[in-house]
């Protein structure tokens, strides 16, 4: 099935509308002031057909209300946890029994997220995730809920060394011995699988100059083919996932599964923010649906059928960042479709995506610059710069400057005392050269401008006094 084209899964779904297929999610995040209730939150999934949730707590509102609902539930154990959880015992004990078995089976439970995109958590908790991992596996063993319930951790594709042709995919080489070998032998132990977060929108946005929008989008195109595999890639999703699967299959697991725990597309951003627009967010999205409903897996694993989770249910207000952080959502709080895509098999038969304005001609010759809907221009020169959010907060510009400064590997001499970029001496100014330094050391990889939502890409050089951001090394 590597080949086949988007027609021809529709074709397929028609053919056999009950054969066996992937799976929708979608994440419900509450970082806002104007949601619905949890009761009412329930309701509006079943409503739709949505029958997997995953949350970013264990909130006990939330928990009692899907209690019964047949809804199945990924509950997440915090970052900020990872260290207690990592060296007592018996605080991973205490945990799963408040936080899981006092709910479980009615709230049905499949999946522990033990922490979230923890390699790129600015406050280095990476050395504690397989311990705390092993650790909250084991207390589920003591209320002989292992069997039912799985852990694992949700990685962004930042983790990658490489992830482009998909066939050379790789794991960060320093990583591998002491987190990906580890992780992925307790996965294969417990029959687990690996959470990965995948947006490619973030490489669209980033590099609109040489990726087909329609590629991005799920749309007709002509394909992009891998030069070590010979397969041809019609999506961009797809390719992203086989990277993965790449570099799993290197260090010899090729037979551990793969959920892809976060994907998604903002329907409104910035000025900056190429392709961010409803018409976008709707493509990818009921594309997206349709793809995974259709059933069969990626070239390199055709036969992996993926459950993959949206994000997100609602657009949430108080989060930080750029205008697409809190534009990302399925629904606005009132409830109301933000667009109006499919949900399940049987509203794909009615589903009809619109096609693309004619678009321009990438810099590889590929169909695809802009954003969609003409309303964003992008930039002239194909760069990218990673900045701070003003909007973030002291403490997460400090600590994404700390980790940037430190274990990042960004070269901040020039922000230091006397240094070229020392001035202007604030935060936001040393924390975006710091940002922009790991970016571009890491080649703009996917995830690598995010620190924990303190920054955001942008296409226009950034302006801080007379400091100079490099666009690469």
């Amino acid at each position: 099935m590597e080949r086949l084209t988007l027609s021809f899964f529709i074709f397929l779904l028609f053919l056999s509308p009950f054969a066996e297929s992937g799976s929708i999610g979608v994440n419900y995040g509450r970082i806002a002031n104007d949601l619905p209730s949890a009761v009412k939150v329930v309701k509006l999934l079943k409503s739709h057909g949505l029958q997997r949730v995953k949350v970013y707590d264990t909130d006990p509102a939330v928990l009692r209300a899907l209690s019964g609902s047949g809804i199945k539930v990924t509950v997440d154990l915090p970052n900020e946890l990872l260290f207690a959880a990592a060296k007592r015992l018996s605080f991973a004990y205490t945990w799963v029994e408040k936080n899981v078995a006092a709910y479980y089976p009615s709230t049905e439970i499949e999946a522990i997220a033990v922490g979230n995109e923890v390699f790129v958590d600015p406050h280095n908790t990476t050395s504690f995730l397989v311990p705390a991992m092993k650790n909250i596996h084991q207390a589920l063993v003591k209320h002989n809920l292992h069997s039912a319930i799985k852990v694992s951790s949700p990685i962004a594709l930042s983790a990658l060394q490489n992830s482009y042709p998909s066939s050379a995919g790789s794991f960060r080489p320093e990583l591998v011995e002491p987190v990906f070998r580890p992780m992925l032998e307790f996965l294969r132990q417990t029959g687990s699988y690996l959470m990965v977060n995948a947006y490619p929108f973030f490489a669209y946005e980033s590099n609109s100059d040489v990726i087909s929008l329609d590629y991005a989008l799920f749309r007709e195109n002509p394909g992009v083919v891998d030069s070590g595999s010979g397969y041809r890639y019609f999506n961009l999703f797809d390719a992203q996932i086989d990277a993965v699967f790449a570099a799993m299959s290197a260090l010899k697991y090729d037979d551990i599964k793969l959920v892809v725990t976060e994907t998604g597309w903002p329907s409104k951003g910035d000025e900056n923010e190429i392709g961010a627009s409803v018409a976008n967010a709707a493509a990818y999205n009921g594309n997206l649906i349709r793809r995974i409903l259709s059933g069969g897996g990626t070239p390199l694993r055709p036969k992996a059928d993926l459950t993959v989770y949206l994000f997100a249910l609602f657009n949430e207000n108080k989060k930080n960042g750029p205008t697409s952080e809190r534009n990302y959502g399925l629904f606005y709080p009132n409830e109301e479709r933000v667009y109006d895509i499919p949900f399940t098999t049987e509203e794909l038969k009615d589903y009809h995506d619109k096609p693309s304005p004619a678009p321009a001609t990438g810099g590889d010759g590929q169909a695809g610059s802009g954003s969609g809907d003409g309303g964003v221009s992008k930039s002239q020169t194909g760069n990218t710069w990673c900045v701070a959010s003003g909007e973030a907060g002291k403490e997460k510009l400090q600590a994404g400057l700390d980790y940037a400064c430190g274990e990042g590997g960004a070269d901040c001499r020039p922000i230091q005392p006397s240094a070229t970029c020392y001035n202007p001496n604030t935060l936001q100014a040393h924390a975006s050269y710091a940002f922009n330094s790991y970016y571009q050391k890491n080649a703009r990889k996917i995830g690598t401008c995010y620190f924990g939502g303190a920054a955001y890409v942008v296409t226009q050089p950034p302006k801080f006094g007379s400091c100079e951001f490099p666009t690469g090394y």
